[in-house]
Protein backbone atom coordinates (compact mmCIF):
# COMPACT_ATOMS: atom_id res chain seq x y z
CA UNK A 1 0.00 0.00 0.00
CA UNK A 2 1.17 3.72 -0.84
CA UNK A 3 -0.10 6.25 1.91
CA UNK A 4 0.43 9.45 0.36
CA UNK A 5 0.50 12.73 1.70
CA UNK A 6 -1.90 14.63 0.36
CA UNK A 7 -2.30 17.38 3.11
CA UNK A 8 -2.23 21.83 2.94
CA UNK A 9 2.13 22.16 3.26
CA UNK A 10 2.26 19.71 0.25
CA UNK A 11 0.73 22.75 -1.94
CA UNK A 12 3.20 25.36 -0.43
CA UNK A 13 5.73 27.45 -1.51
CA UNK A 14 8.42 28.60 0.58
CA UNK A 15 12.41 28.67 0.80
CA UNK A 16 12.56 25.23 1.54
CA UNK A 17 10.56 24.23 -1.40
CA UNK A 18 12.33 26.33 -3.77
CA UNK A 19 10.39 27.50 -7.22
CA UNK A 20 8.39 24.03 -7.18
CA UNK A 21 5.39 23.28 -4.76
CA UNK A 22 6.34 19.51 -2.89
CA UNK A 23 3.51 18.15 -4.73
CA UNK A 24 4.64 19.38 -8.03
CA UNK A 25 7.43 17.44 -7.49
CA UNK A 26 6.14 14.31 -6.23
CA UNK A 27 3.77 14.00 -9.09
CA UNK A 28 6.95 13.76 -11.26
CA UNK A 29 8.77 11.24 -8.90
CA UNK A 30 5.43 9.07 -9.12
CA UNK A 31 4.88 9.32 -13.17
CA UNK A 32 8.78 8.44 -13.31
CA UNK A 33 9.01 5.70 -10.84
CA UNK A 34 5.50 3.81 -11.29
CA UNK A 35 5.52 2.19 -14.38
CA UNK A 36 8.73 0.50 -13.25
CA UNK A 37 7.32 -0.78 -10.10
CA UNK A 38 3.80 -2.46 -10.87
CA UNK A 39 6.21 -4.78 -13.15
CA UNK A 40 6.95 -6.10 -9.55
CA UNK A 41 3.81 -5.85 -7.34
CA UNK A 42 0.46 -4.96 -7.29
CA UNK A 43 0.10 -1.75 -5.25
CA UNK A 44 -2.92 -0.28 -3.82
CA UNK A 45 -3.52 3.63 -2.63
CA UNK A 46 -4.99 5.76 0.33
CA UNK A 47 -4.42 9.36 0.08
CA UNK A 48 -4.46 11.60 3.46
CA UNK A 49 -5.60 15.41 3.62
CA UNK A 50 -8.00 16.52 1.32
CA UNK A 51 -11.42 16.45 2.28
CA UNK A 52 -14.68 18.32 4.17
CA UNK A 53 -15.69 18.49 7.33
CA UNK A 54 -13.23 16.92 9.95
CA UNK A 55 -9.44 17.19 8.59
CA UNK A 56 -8.40 14.61 10.85
CA UNK A 57 -11.24 12.30 9.24
CA UNK A 58 -10.02 12.71 5.62
CA UNK A 59 -8.60 9.09 4.56
CA UNK A 60 -9.38 8.28 0.97
CA UNK A 61 -8.92 4.73 0.25
CA UNK A 62 -8.80 5.19 -3.45
CA UNK A 63 -8.36 1.05 -4.11
CA UNK A 64 -6.76 -1.91 -2.56
CA UNK A 65 -3.64 -3.60 -3.99
CA UNK A 66 -4.19 -4.10 -8.01
CA UNK A 67 -2.02 -4.68 -10.81
CA UNK A 68 -1.29 -2.41 -13.38
CA UNK A 69 -1.85 -0.02 -10.84
CA UNK A 70 0.81 2.67 -12.68
CA UNK A 71 -1.67 4.85 -14.16
CA UNK A 72 -4.53 5.06 -11.46
CA UNK A 73 -1.53 5.87 -8.73
CA UNK A 74 -0.70 8.89 -11.28
CA UNK A 75 -3.97 9.88 -12.43
CA UNK A 76 -4.90 10.14 -8.31
CA UNK A 77 -1.59 11.85 -7.68
CA UNK A 78 -2.31 14.64 -10.30
CA UNK A 79 -5.74 15.60 -10.01
CA UNK A 80 -5.70 16.15 -6.46
CA UNK A 81 -5.43 19.42 -4.46
CA UNK A 82 -3.54 19.81 -1.27
CA UNK A 83 -5.30 20.25 1.93
CA UNK A 84 -5.90 19.41 5.30
CA UNK A 85 -3.83 18.25 7.99
CA UNK A 86 -1.65 15.05 8.56
CA UNK A 87 -3.74 11.91 10.43
CA UNK A 88 -0.49 9.90 9.74
CA UNK A 89 -1.49 7.40 12.48
CA UNK A 90 -4.92 6.64 11.56
CA UNK A 91 -3.59 6.71 8.04
CA UNK A 92 -0.97 3.71 8.42
CA UNK A 93 -3.35 1.46 10.60
CA UNK A 94 -6.14 1.93 7.58
CA UNK A 95 -3.64 1.12 5.01
CA UNK A 96 -2.45 -2.14 7.65
CA UNK A 97 -6.16 -3.01 7.78
CA UNK A 98 -6.87 -2.87 4.26
CA UNK A 99 -3.72 -5.63 3.77
CA UNK A 100 -5.53 -7.65 6.00
CA UNK A 101 -2.35 -7.66 8.09
CA UNK A 102 -3.16 -10.25 10.53
CA UNK A 103 -3.72 -12.78 8.12
CA UNK A 104 -1.15 -12.05 5.57
CA UNK A 105 2.10 -10.59 4.93
CA UNK A 106 2.13 -6.61 3.45
CA UNK A 107 4.57 -3.65 3.04
CA UNK A 108 2.93 0.29 3.53
CA UNK A 109 5.15 3.03 2.30
CA UNK A 110 4.63 6.37 3.42
CA UNK A 111 5.30 9.33 1.25
CA UNK A 112 5.20 12.30 3.97
CA UNK A 113 6.88 15.68 4.03
CA UNK A 114 6.09 16.37 8.23
CA UNK A 115 4.60 14.54 11.54
CA UNK A 116 1.36 13.63 12.70
CA UNK A 117 -0.79 16.59 13.11
CA UNK A 118 -3.82 14.95 14.71
CA UNK A 119 -2.67 13.86 17.95
CA UNK A 120 -2.16 10.46 17.27
CA UNK A 121 0.98 8.12 18.39
CA UNK A 122 2.65 6.75 15.51
CA UNK A 123 4.77 4.67 17.90
CA UNK A 124 2.95 3.41 20.07
CA UNK A 125 0.47 2.02 16.90
CA UNK A 126 3.63 0.90 15.44
CA UNK A 127 4.55 -1.21 18.56
CA UNK A 128 0.61 -2.45 18.51
CA UNK A 129 0.86 -3.19 14.66
CA UNK A 130 4.13 -5.37 15.23
CA UNK A 131 2.56 -7.70 18.02
CA UNK A 132 -0.73 -8.81 16.39
CA UNK A 133 0.66 -8.59 12.29
CA UNK A 134 1.47 -11.67 10.35
CA UNK A 135 4.09 -9.87 8.94
CA UNK A 136 4.17 -6.19 7.94
CA UNK A 137 6.74 -3.91 7.02
CA UNK A 138 6.18 -0.16 6.92
CA UNK A 139 8.83 2.43 4.87
CA UNK A 140 9.03 5.86 5.64
CA UNK A 141 9.97 8.27 3.19
CA UNK A 142 10.21 11.55 4.16
CA UNK A 143 10.16 14.11 0.72
CA UNK A 144 11.02 17.72 1.99
CA UNK A 145 10.13 16.83 5.63
CA UNK A 146 9.71 18.97 7.90
CA UNK A 147 9.44 18.52 12.23
CA UNK A 148 7.47 20.89 13.98
CA UNK A 149 8.90 20.27 17.50
CA UNK A 150 6.58 21.89 19.55
CA UNK A 151 2.99 21.01 18.08
CA UNK A 152 0.42 20.35 20.61
CA UNK A 153 -1.37 17.80 17.95
CA UNK A 154 1.80 15.56 17.79
CA UNK A 155 2.11 14.39 21.31
CA UNK A 156 5.25 11.65 20.34
CA UNK A 157 7.55 14.35 19.14
CA UNK A 158 10.47 15.01 21.36
CA UNK A 159 11.44 18.71 21.10
CA UNK A 160 15.08 17.89 21.72
CA UNK A 161 14.87 14.93 18.52
CA UNK A 162 15.38 16.40 15.43
CA UNK A 163 13.77 13.27 14.06
CA UNK A 164 9.94 12.51 12.55
CA UNK A 165 8.35 10.51 14.87
CA UNK A 166 7.18 9.29 11.90
CA UNK A 167 10.36 7.14 11.66
CA UNK A 168 8.99 5.05 14.55
CA UNK A 169 6.80 3.11 12.00
CA UNK A 170 9.84 2.32 10.35
CA UNK A 171 11.93 1.78 12.98
CA UNK A 172 9.50 -0.56 14.56
CA UNK A 173 8.35 -3.17 11.84
CA UNK A 174 11.85 -3.39 10.30
CA UNK A 175 11.27 -0.98 6.98
CA UNK A 176 13.32 2.00 5.91
CA UNK A 177 13.53 5.54 6.86
CA UNK A 178 14.73 7.46 3.66
CA UNK A 179 14.79 11.69 3.91
CA UNK A 180 14.97 12.93 0.26
CA UNK A 181 14.69 16.49 -1.04
CA UNK A 182 14.63 16.30 -4.58
CA UNK A 183 12.76 13.87 -7.46
CA UNK A 184 15.55 11.86 -8.07
CA UNK A 185 15.99 10.99 -4.03
CA UNK A 186 12.30 10.40 -4.17
CA UNK A 187 12.15 8.10 -7.57
CA UNK A 188 14.90 5.90 -6.07
CA UNK A 189 12.95 5.70 -2.53
CA UNK A 190 10.10 4.49 -4.22
CA UNK A 191 11.49 1.96 -6.33
CA UNK A 192 13.95 0.80 -2.98
CA UNK A 193 10.55 0.32 -0.94
CA UNK A 194 7.93 -0.61 -3.54
CA UNK A 195 10.64 -2.57 -6.23
CA UNK A 196 10.51 -5.86 -4.82
CA UNK A 197 8.12 -8.86 -5.54
CA UNK A 198 5.80 -8.69 -2.63
CA UNK A 199 2.06 -7.57 -2.41
CA UNK A 200 2.02 -4.28 -1.07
Amino acid sequence: MLVFDGSTSMGEINFETGPNTRIVEARQAIRHAMPGIEQYRRVGLLIYGPGSGDACRNLDLRFGPIANAAAPVIEAVDTLIPDGLTPLTDAVRQAAETLDYRNRAGVVVVVTDGNETCGGRPCEMAVALQSTARDLTVHVIGFRAEVDFFAWNNPEQNPRNSTSVARCLSDETGGLFVKTETVDGLVAALQRTLGCPVIG
